[in-house]
C-alpha cells in the first residue's frame, strides 16, 4: 500500500482522504518489509480524542520524530519534562499582556506600512501579485519581530530575495518525504545529498547561519546593555528564570536556536498558509466574501483590535477556511506501550500514529454531507453566535496538553489583515490559474496565488 501512496504523492492530501472515509476513519498502512514504514492512519475523533487528550501519556513524539531534525529540540519535537519547561515557559510569555499589546501594534505597523503599499502599488500599475508569497513575506516580518526582534523587511514593493523563506520551503518539503521512505533510504540521500534530501540540508544550512548572527548578536547586545524592557521571545529565553524552569538552557545556543526556529516556522508557515486559502476560498465564494465586507463596515467603520470578536461572520469564515485547509495536515504520534485505540486497531510500542487533519475536515461522519463544501454559516449559532466545536473534530489548533499557544495570536493577524483587505480591496484569482498543493509538512500552493487586485 505504501508503494501506491508514494506514486500518487503529488495528492497525497485527497489520497488519504479518500481511504480513510471508505475504511470508516482509521486505515493501516504496510510498508515493505523492514523499511520501518509501517503507519496507522486515523481521522476518526473518538481516536483523536484519545490519543491526545484522555490516554495523552501513552502517545509522545517519540524517537521517529526525529526525523523533523530540522526543529531540533524546539517545542513541537521533544517530550516529557523538557516538553513541561517549554509548554508553561512558552505559556507565560504569550499570554502576557505586554506581548499580546506587542502583537498587536507589529501587525498593525506591518500591515500599513509593508502589506498595503505594495496592494496599492499593484493597483496603480495593474500588475498581478502572487499573495501567498506576499503573505509569507508578511508573517517572515511580523513573527521575526516578535521571537527575535528583528525586522528582516522581506515585505517591500523590490520584493528582495527571502533566502529563509525558501530554506523553510525546501526543508518542510524533504521533511515530508521521510514519512513515506524507508529510513534506510533518506538517511542514505541525505548522506550523500541528493534529491529532496540535499534541498532539506541546504535548508538547515541556510536557517543556521540566519539564526546565528541574531543569537550572536542578541548576546552581545543583552551583555552591553542589559535585558532592557524588551517583549521579544529571544530575549526572554535568553534571560528565562532556571529555578523555576530547570530543564531550559538560556546560556546553550543549540537550545535557543532550536525554542526560537519552532516559533518562527509555526508563526510564519502555518498563518500564512491559512490566509492564502482563506482568501482563495472567498475569490471562489463571493456571496461570502459579501457578508464578511457588509459586517466589518457595519460593525467596525473604523479599526479597533477590541471590536474584532464582534465580526462573528468573518471568524465562522476563518474557522471554515482552517476546517477544510488546516495548515499542518498530519499529526506524527507514536505509543510508549501497545494499546487498543477506540475504534478496536492494536497498536505496539513505537508504531508510527498519523492522524490526517486535512481528512478530519472532510469526513461526511464528522461534518455531514456538505462537509467539503465552504459554509460559514456552519460556525454560527441560531442566536447569531459562534459555535464551539470540540478539538477532537476541529483540530486546527491541535488538542489537549498540546493545544496551540499560538491560536490567539494567529485569530489576531488573520482577522486583521482580513479587515484591512476586504474593506478596502477587490482580490480576485487569474483565470485559468488552479493552485496545486506540494506534498509538505504545511500546507502550501505550489505555484503561489497568482492575484488582480482593485481598490474599492
Amino acid at each position: 500500500m505504501l508503494p501506491g501512496l508514494v506514486l500518487q504523492v503529488s495528492r497525497i492530501y485527497d489520497l488519504v482522504t479518500e481511504i480513510l472515509e471508505s475504511a470508516n476513519m482509521t486505515f493501516c498502512v504496510k510498508g515493505p518489509w523492514l523499511s520501518e514504514t509501517d503507519i496507522l492512519l486515523t481521522a476518526d475523533p473518538v481516536n483523536i480524542h484519545y490519543i491526545l487528550c484522555s490516554n495523552f501519556v501513552n502517545y509522545h513524539k517519540g524517537e521517529d520524530f526525529k526525523i523533523f531534525e530540522l526543529l531540533g529540540d524546539g517545542i513541537f519535537n521533544v517530550d516529557s519534562d523538557l516538553w513541561e519547561d517549554m509548554r508553561s515557559s512558552s505559556h507565560a510569555i504569550f499570554s502576557h499582556q505586554d506581548f499580546q499589546s506587542f502583537s498587536v501594534s507589529t501587525t498593525v505597523s506591518k500591515l500599513r506600512q509593508g502589506l498595503v503599499p505594495i496592494l496599492e502599488d499593484a493597483v496603480e500599475k495593474n500588475i498581478l501579485v502572487d499573495l501567498q508569497d506576499l503573505f509569507q513575506r508578511f508573517l517572515f516580518d511580523t513573527s521575526s519581530i516578535l521571537m527575535t526582534g528583528y525586522d528582516p523587511r522581506c515585505l517591500s514593493i523590490e520584493i528582495p530575495k527571502v533566502e529563509f523563506g525558501d530554506a523553510v520551503n525546501g526543508a518542510a518539503d524533504g521533511l515530508f518525504y521521510r514519512h513515506i521512505k524507508p529510513v534506510f533510504l533518506w538517511k542514505l540521500q541525505y548522506r550523500i545529498g541528493v534529491g529532496v534530501e540535499k534541498k532539506l540540508r541546504r535548508g538547515i544550512a541556510v536557517i543556521d547561519h540566519f539564526l546565528h548572527k541574531i543569537i550572536s548578536s542578541k548576546r552581545e547586545e543583552i551583555k552591553s546593555h542589559g535585558k532592557g524592557e524588551a517583549m521579544e521571545v529571544l530575549t526572554y529565553y535568553m534571560t528565562v528564570d532556571t529555578t523555576k524552569y530547570q530543564h531550559l538552557k538560556p546560556s546553550n545556543d543549540k537550545f535557543i536556536r532550536d525554542a526560537i526556529l519552532s516559533f518562527l516556522v509555526a508563526a510564519r508557515d502555518t498563518t500564512s498558509s491559512a490566509l492564502t486559502c482563506f482568501f482563495w476560498l472567498l475569490s471562489k465564494h463571493p456571496e461570502a466574501l459579501a457578508k464578511i465586507r457588509e459586517e466589518i463596515n457595519k460593525k467596525m467603520p473604523k479599526f479597533d483590535p477590541a471590536d474584532l470578536d464582534k465580526l462573528v461572520y468573518l471568524e465562522g469564515a476563518i474557522c471554515e477556511a482552517l476546517r477544510l485547509y488546516p495548515p499542518v495536515p498530519f499529526n506524527h504520534k507514536s505509543p510508549v506501550k501497545s494499546d487498543v485505540l477506540p475504534s478496536g486497531h492494536r497498536v505496539d510500542e513505537n508504531w508510527k500514529i498519523v492522524i490526517s487533519i486535512f481528512a478530519l475536515g472532510r469526513m461526511k461522519s464528522v461534518w455531514g454531507d456538505n462537509a467539503e463544501d465552504f459554509r460559514p454559516e456552519r460556525w454560527i449559532s441560531d442566536s447569531g453566535v459562534l459555535r464551539h466545536e470540540p478539538s477532537n473534530k476541529f483540530l486546527a489548533f491541535n488538542a489537549g496538553p498540546r493545544t496551540c499557544l499560538g491560536k490567539k495570536l494567529t485569530f489576531l493577524q488573520m482577522q486583521t489583515v482580513a479587515v484591512e483587505v476586504i474593506r478596502n480591496y477587490d482580490i480576485k484569482v487569474v483565470e485559468g490559474h488552479k493552485p496545486k498543493r506540494v506534498a509538505s509538512i504545511i500546507l502550501r500552493m505550489q505555484d503561489g496565488l497568482k492575484v488582480s487586485i482593485t481598490k474599492i
